[in-house]
């Protein structure tokens, strides 16, 4: 009878283990604050090239694009999460204030993509996801972390490095005091014609 039943659960197990190995892989929600430098491929647009270093930090509710692009101007793109961002340029001392109805974007944002299969990206081995409408994302196999993504506009952004646990100091987080001036201005609408349209879409779009 015990041996029966040792049957029974070893073939429990069997099964399970079976039923695991079927389901299609689930991506690694996003590490609570890391430090990743990105570049991006504007492929969709102006072909326009940059390198973003990119500040996430979940904690405090607060992420950080800083955008060089290709031979010519540096932008600082502060977003937290109620929904205000701070668009500006501390060389041309101008700024942007705009309002999102959501704030930064959640670390499961891909619990609901849906998996396509395997590819090779910038010669990883990756599993890939899609979000209908905004993003293909790549994340290597063996390691689970963010290989790049691509957006449906047509921006490609590749990951250079990827640091979990890193952390913008706080002094870098507060918006140059002309963002609060009268003389900013201030709109609910994205700005048009830069790399990071897609990203604002993205990350707003998606924390809900």
């Amino acid at each position: 009878m015990k041996i029966e039943n040792l049957m029974r659960i070893s073939l429990v197990c069997l099964l399970l283990a079976s039923s695991c190995r079927a389901g299609d892989p689930v991506p690694k929600p996003w590490p609570l604050q890391f430090h990743a430098v990105v570049y991006t491929d504007n492929i969709g647009s102006e072909g326009t090239k940059a390198i973003t270093d990119l500040y996430y930090d979940w904690v405090n509710g607060r992420n950080y694009n800083i955008v060089q692009k290709q031979l010519r101007e540096k932008t600082w793109d502060l977003e937290w999460n109620n929904g205000t961002s701070f668009y500006f340029d501390l060389e041309q001392k101008t700024c942007r204030r705009m309002t999102f109805p959501v704030g930064v974007l959640r670390p499961n944002f891909l619990q609901d993509a849906q998996y396509v299969g395997v590819q090779t990206l910038d010669t990883f081995t990756c599993n890939v996801w899609e979000k209908v409408d905004f993003i293909t994302y790549y994340e290597d196999v063996e390691t689970q972390r963010p290989v790049g993504w691509l957006f449906y506009t047509g921006m490609f952004q590749h990951v250079i490095t990827f640091e979990e646990g890193a952390v913008l100091s706080d002094p870098f987080w507060q918006a140059p005091s002309y963002c609060f001036t009268e003389e900013a201005e201030e709109s609910d609408l994205i700005l048009q014609n830069n790399g990071q349209v897609p990203l604002r879409r993205w990350l707003k779009g998606l924390s809900i």
